[in-house]
């Protein structure tokens, strides 16, 4: 269930400009960075070998992908926000802006903030444009910063 539902689309225009909710805490494990990498072929050092990272890395842990972060965010807008009604479809648009702006160290716990930048009609539906900023417990400088897009069909 949404930390958050809103009344259909309609409703939801009355919130452009604003944070309208953000997701629970959601630890990124170790576990899961080795599941991503071994999905997407990236075992990239920073990412899967703990004890070069202990010694090499900034962090002293592996990080996540930055793309496992963005592929976290349609579970974590769902935790946050419902717009509910009765639609055929939603579909992911694309970004317009995205940026890794810090590393999510292994065992670290994120969070999705989602701000409502615009809807707009279009054929068939809806454009809605999110500002959403991904945050690491504990740390001020967000992990991701970006302009996401998605369409609802009626």
């Amino acid at each position: 269930m949404a930390n958050k539902t809103i009344d259909g689309v309609d409703a939801l225009r009355g919130f452009v400009g604003q944070e309208v909710g953000a997701s629970d805490w959601r630890l990124v494990s170790q576990e899961l960075i080795n599941r991503f990498a071994d999905a997407t072929g990236d075992h990239q050092w920073i990412h899967v070998d703990v004890e070069r990272c202990k010694a090499e890395s900034p962090y002293g842990a592996c990080i996540a992908h930055g793309f496992l972060t963005v592929s976290l965010l349609p579970d974590l807008m769902r935790e946050a926000i419902e717009v509910a009604g009765t639609y055929k479809m939603r579909v992911n648009y694309g970004f317009n802006r995205l940026r890794f702006t810090g590393g999510v160290p292994a065992g670290s716990r994120i969070r999705a903030r989602f701000a409502l930048v615009s809807v707009k009609d279009v054929e068939g539906g809806v454009e809605i444009t999110w500002t959403v900023t991904v945050d690491v417990e504990g740390r001020e400088k967000p992990a991701l910063v970006a302009e996401w897009l998605g369409r609802t069909y009626y």
